[in-house]
């Protein structure tokens, strides 16, 4: 039979979900970054291939 399981504290819960966020708040920041480097044009993790005009 199933037993119901004990209940996670208030505080650990919180934990949790703020490392949580910091996750996803470090992948945007780094996403923002690169895409900003790529727009000046100074990128040096990402190769930008550039058309060249005849």
């Amino acid at each position: 039979m199933a037993v119901p399981k004990k209940r996670t504290s208030i505080s650990k819960k919180n934990i949790r979900k703020s490392l949580w966020k910091r996750k996803g708040y470090e992948a945007a920041k780094k996403a923002f970054s690169l895409a900003k480097s790529l727009s000046i044009g100074n990128s040096q993790s990402f190769v930008n291939m550039k058309k060249k005009k005849n």
